[in-house]
């Protein structure tokens, strides 16, 4: 088998970088039809392989031989998915092959190469994914090889640098800061004032960070309903004073442009809860709560804009940290050639000693009553006669190339065989 045929790693994808997002929604596979998929992919003669698709990626992770022909039916099959022409695949994806390829993986399983650099999502991804190809008998050793290898990768990047520690969204800075304040989240209370979107992903991520027991309220007609529907306790709106005072975090969203919290109120609260602190989130514009809150000894505000600050710091933290993640993904990937090349040696050697123990043989059924020394002198010029004789051709050749050629080789002799350098032999 020649290199050209032997099993090589490669990516064909369009992510937010190379493709438009009408074109990534175009091929997005869903989990349920990731088997089907598989399936044509075998057929098409690719045996290992896996399919990455997230709202920034599509793509397929794949060891096959004849990697380029295997490339183009990638590329066919994505042009089928998403009903487009194959001049817009080409125009809006990429193919990456061997190293290249081996860096993409190990940068995607990161979150290096996500818009939102160290999101932990993409790891879960590619290991659901990892697992739906293996159910399907789509992973053989060196795809599964590189996959561990990647998870290895994306372990390092996220104990060794700061690049999943810094909160980059709004609703996860305010998650962070609940956290920072109150500790376990699952003893507190939430309050939601108002049915604000951003209100609602910041409670969803207060959720996933431990909270239990929260409560809605606001000055809109379906407020009763829409609590209900969320499973979530309803005060009404008059009786404000008496929810602020049994809760640890109150994330404001009405935005009825007047304040619909002040500083009155939240003293009344606080004096109510025995100065244990209240955490105030108001994400509402025009705002909810009266700036003059801060005020209030135990109170702790945070507007949209103070978030958006906090958020901003963590997103240019961890493109500070994703360069000392892209080091780690290079050592990984030079680590990986390392090995790659001893194990490639392993045939080399082994032949060689296939060739060491036939010229034994052969000298000892030519010679039957030769003794130790004369067995070993005819058996070390068998084994020298071969190369010697390659080298003489090599330096009859007279020209600048081949003497290149004679001196490379002679280095390379003496490394394998430790040999004396010119120094010792002067």
């Amino acid at each position: 088998m020649s290199p050209r045929d032997a099993a090589r790693v490669f990516v064909v994808g369009s992510n937010h970088r190379s493709g438009t997002a009408l074109l990534r929604d175009r091929l997005f596979v869903d989990e349920a039809m990731l088997p089907h998929a598989l399936e044509r992919l075998r057929a098409a003669g690719i045996e290992q392989a896996l399919i990455l698709s997230t709202c920034d990626r599509t793509e397929i992770q794949a060891v096959g031989a004849a990697a380029e022909s295997a490339a183009a039916l990638v590329r066919g099959a994505f042009a089928s998915i998403g009903n487009v022409g194959p001049e817009e695949i080409g125009e809006q994806s990429y193919t990456l092959f061997d190293d290249a390829a081996l860096r993409h993986i190990f940068a995607v399983a990161s979150s290096l190469d996500s818009q939102v650099i160290g999101e932990p999502q993409v790891l879960g991804q590619v290991r659901a994914s990892h697992r739906i190809s293996s159910e399907c008998g789509m992973v053989g050793p060196e795809l599964d090889a590189i996959l561990q290898a990647a998870y290895g990768v994306a372990k390092r990047v996220r104990s060794e640098t700061e690049i999943a520690r810094q909160p980059v969204s709004i609703a996860s800075v305010a998650a962070r800061i609940a956290q920072d304040l109150h500790g376990d989240l699952a003893d507190c209370s939430a309050l939601v004032v108002g049915l604000g979107e951003i209100g609602e992903l910041i409670h969803e991520q207060l959720r996933l960070a431990g909270l239990r027991d929260s409560t809605l309220t606001g000055p809109m007609a379906r407020t009763e309903a829409a609590a209900r529907r969320a499973g979530l306790h309803y005060a009404p709106f008059e009786e404000l004073a008496g929810a602020l005072a049994k809760a640890d975090i109150v994330v404001s969203a009405a935005g009825t442009g007047r304040w619909i919290v002040n500083r009155e109120l939240v003293e009344e609260a606080l004096k109510a809860r025995r100065r244990k602190p209240i955490l105030l989130l108001d994400v509402a514009v025009p705002a909810d709560v009266d700036r003059d809150v801060e005020g209030a000894d135990g109170a702790f505000l945070y507007a949209f804009d103070d978030l958006e600050r906090v958020a901003l710091e963590g997103r240019s933290r961890r493109q500070e940290a994703a360069a000392d993640a892209w080091r780690i993904v290079d050592e990984a990937l030079d680590d990986w050639r390392r090995r790659a090349a001893e194990k490639g040696a392993i045939p080399a050697v082994v032949a060689l000693r296939g060739y060491f123990d036939a010229a034994r043989e052969q000298v000892l059924a030519d010679h039957p009553g030769a003794d130790a020394a004369q067995a070993t002198r005819l058996l070390v010029n068998r084994l020298l006669h071969r190369p010697l004789t390659a080298m003489r051709d090599i330096v009859s050749a007279g020209d600048e190339r081949s003497l290149a050629d004679a001196g490379r080789l002679e280095a390379l002799i003496r490394h394998l065989f430790g040999g004396p350098s010119d120094k010792e032999r002067d």
